[in-house]
């Protein structure tokens, strides 16, 4: 992990405003993901955005965008909460698309389902109405390095 990048890190957990660090992730800010904490957990948002359109018919936001989406809230929920020593990195992604993702903001939840030494798995759940209502569900393992020591 480069030096800016811990260093942004450092910040947002202090300051709680993950705005920054999204600012370092190319991909977060080209399709828009925001993040925020709520108490212990973290809350991450997904703008509606006309670029991220699959189906102009519907109009429905295109299933990648979503799972990109999920992918990217889940490494951020390990890398802010593990403290781990560099980003994590994928290694297996499975998910379920259970309802078209309208165009209107989607939201996502991460829960760790298990961190080992080496690998976490963690499970992602992204809805639109209600939590209750979900889009898509996805699970997640990441290799994972240990924190450095101190």
């Amino acid at each position: 992990m480069t030096d800016a990048f811990n260093e942004q890190l450092q910040k947002a957990h202090a300051q709680g405003d993950y705005a920054s660090l999204l600012d370092l992730i190319p991909y977060a800010r080209l399709i828009g993901v925001e993040c925020s904490r709520v108490g212990d957990e973290l809350l991450f948002r997904l703008p509606a955005n006309k670029d991220n359109i699959g189906n102009p018919l519907l109009p429905a936001i295109h299933g990648g965008v979503i799972a990109g989406f999920m992918e990217l809230s889940a490494a951020l929920h390990l890398l802010i909460f593990t403290g781990s020593s560099s980003v994590p990195k994928i290694i297996d992604f499975s998910i379920d698309y259970l309802r078209a993702g309208q165009f209107r903001d989607t939201w996502a939840k991460c829960q760790v389902c298990r961190q080992g030494r080496r690998v976490a798995n963690v499970a992602i759940t992204a809805w639109q109405s209600t939590e209750a209502e979900p889009i898509a569900t996805a699970r997640a393992h990441f290799k994972i390095e240990q924190p450095l020591k101190s």
